[in-house]
This record gives C-alpha cells, structure tokens and sequence, in this order.
C-alpha cells in the first residue's frame, strides 16, 4: 500500500500579526498526520490503570480518560491494550482480543472524541513481563493459575529477572499467531473508533524482547543479526498499516536504549529501526526508553529522553513523540519549539493534574478552551470583574 504523505502544519517561530494578537505558541497549534487533526501538540500518554476484567474497560476507563480529554490534551491513548490474554502485563489489563471487548472500549473512544480530542490505542504483548500482579499489589510473578498467573512466552527463554518466568521461546507458529493477533486487534481498534493506532516496542515488552541482543538469543530468522532482529517489528508494522485504513495514523512506540553499557539496544540501532519503520507507513516514532532489564541505570532529569526523540526525527526523518519527566508548559513548549519532537507525551503528570493542557494554554498567554460547562466559573477575568 502506497503511503499517503504526512501533512503537518509548521509550528509559528516569531512574531504575531499585526493588529497585535500574540503568536500562538507552537505547543498549541494543530497537527495534522494522514485525516487526521490533533487540536494541539499534547499527549495522554498510555497508562496502565490495572482495574479491568477480562480485558472489559469499565467506567473507571471512561472517566480517567475522558477527564484528560475535557483537560485539553489533543491526543489521549489506552492504557497498553493487549492483543491475547496471554500477552497481559498483569490480570486488569485492558484487552482486545476478543470481539466482546470492542464496545467498551468504542464508548471510551466515543467520549474521547467528543470532547475534542483524538482516541488513541495502544496495541501491546507482554512476552516474558506477563502474569505479574498489579503494583499495588506487590507486583509479584504470578506461576500459577491458582495465583491468577499464566505461562508466558518471549523471544528467547531467558526470563525477565530472578523469581519470575521462564518463558517459553516462541517457534515459527507462535510467531505467526502473535502476528495475526495484532492485526485483528488492529482491525477491531478501527471498529471501535481509535483514530491513531500505536504499536507497543518499547519498554522491555515482547517486540522489544525481538529487537535487543540481551533478551533474544535466537539462531533462526528472527535472531542474531540486526537485520534479523528488527523483523518482527517491521513485520507488524507493515501488517497493521495494511489492514488499517490509510486516513488512520500509525505510531510505534520504541525504547531508544536499554541503558546497558556496551550492549543491548541503543540510538543507533533505534535510527536504523525508524527507517525502516518509516518505509512501511509508519507516521511517529514515540521515544522512549527502557524497561528490558531491572537495575539499569537511568539518567533521570527533566526532559531526559528527548534528545533521542530529537536525533530519530533528525536521522531518520519521521516525525516524534518525546516522552519522560516532562512537566512544565515552557518546557513542553520549547520542545516543539526547537522541533526536538512535534508532539509531547505527559504521563504522571496528566495523572497529577488532567487539566494540564488548559492550564499550559493560560501559563503561555492564550484563551484556554475549557468545557463550556466549566468556561465561565474558571476563565482567567480581570480583577474584580
């Protein structure tokens, strides 16, 4: 399928017009990939909320996410969302792997978009870091069907860390299945009314288990080399963007290093990935990082992940998301600014304050859009009016 050209809208460097009315900043201007429009450059990023059963996304999944969206954010995902049951992170994890998950989560999107914002899902497998118990409840490997747990499976049959699975090293039919998987969960994202779908290779999950040299140790077609260990993801990518329609973004989400000195997955490998990603139809790289490994070492600081976001865009010349310890509406804005991403991704942030993106709009010196249920009782008004 031939790609349809990205069409963005270039964010305003300087200035403002000439009766006055100060520049928008470019935080706040519009975005537009394939038919779609985001109203501005900000992002929910996916979060797990834990909460649901049978994969069934509940009212919990309507309001969380519905809130952002009434808080002003252009763009809200889904919590990862998993493609099979086995392919879980932990028991509440949301799901679409089964026709009856497709309504609940169409009202979730349905929401989304009504209140002005773009639906977003993220399509996930856990591999080898599935069957664990939620954080708050200790975030243990679950063995057993009696603990709640499930046997899992990775690109190799080296298990995550000490006290959890051995997972099973998936074979040519495993492969198979894992890919047909994806793309019916990528139709029934379509059905259920997602505007932009993600793929989830990041943060130590199944894909990402393929692409890095710790954790697959594979001698077939899928192993070894760089080539080999990229064919999965490309492999998706290309299957989703074929059977998902051409107006429909595609994003993928990638760890841009395992934070491992002298090996694993790195920037460059994560460059190469991208240009490949990007002949397949892939609109954004979402950069992240890590998750592959427990202990590695993380240089935490504000804004610490968005120069790989950066030399990805600038390199491989597809548009980015930057992700990670972003919190501030200046910083988000120079971001865009610099054109280091052209969208940003709040996380925990948007869980402190999900009105963050009409708070930003007024910290800029812009007219915030709030709900007209709320406009009038939270409009910034001259004193005493």
């Amino acid at each position: 399928m031939l790609m349809k050209a990205l069409q963005t809208k270039t964010p305003p460097r300087d200035g403002g017009t000439f009766d006055g009315t100060p520049p928008t900043p470019p935080l706040l201007t519009p975005l537009t990939i394939r038919g779609v429009t985001m109203r501005n450059r900000i992002g929910v990023s996916p979060m797990c909320q834990y909460c649901a059963e049978d994969g069934m996304a509940d009212d919990w999944h309507l309001v969380h996410l519905g809130s952002r969206a009434a808080g002003g954010a252009g763009l809200v995902f889904t919590e990862a969302t998993a493609v099979t049951a086995e392919g879980r992170i932990s028991p509440g994890d949301l799901g679409i792997w089964d026709q009856r998950q497709v309504e609940p989560l169409a009202r979730v999107a349905r929401l989304i978009a009504r209140l002005g914002a773009v639906p977003g899902i993220q399509l996930a497998h856990a591999g080898r870091k599935a069957s664990v118990a939620a954080p708050f409840r200790g975030g243990i490997s679950l063995h057993t069907p009696k603990q709640g747990g499930w046997p899992v499976v990775g690109s190799s049959a080296v298990p995550f860390a000490e006290g959890y699975q051995v997972p099973a090293e998936l074979d040519s039919q495993g492969i198979a299945g894992v890919k047909h998987a994806f793309l019916a969960a990528a139709r029934r994202a379509v059905e259920a009314g997602f505007k932009v779908i993600e793929l989830h290779a990041a943060h130590g999950y199944l894909v990402h288990q393929f692409l890095s040299p710790i954790s697959n140790t594979r001698k077939d077609e899928y192993g070894g080399s760089l080539e080999n260990r990229m064919r999965l993801a490309v492999e998706l990518a290309s299957g989703i963007r074929q059977v998902i329609p051409d107006d429909v973004p595609l994003f993928v989400r990638i760890s841009a290093t395992d934070w491992v000195d002298g090996g694993g997955w790195d920037l460059e490998q994560s460059i190469e990935l991208a240009r490949l990603l990007k002949a397949t139809g892939v609109d954004l790289i979402d950069t992240s990082s890590g998750g592959l490994v427990p202990g590695a070492k993380v240089p935490l600081s504000p804004g610490y992940q968005v120069p790989f976001a950066g030399a990805i865009r600038e390199k491989a010349g597809i548009m980015t998301a930057a992700v990670g310890l972003i919190t501030e509406p200046e910083q988000a804005n120079s971001i865009i600014k610099t054109c280091a991403a052209d969208i940003v991704l709040l996380a925990k942030q948007m869980l402190r304050q999900p009105y963050w993106a009409l708070d930003a709009a007024q910290v800029l010196g812009q007219e915030a859009p709030w709900p007209i249920q709320y406009g009038y009782a939270v409009r910034r008004r001259p004193a005493g009016k």
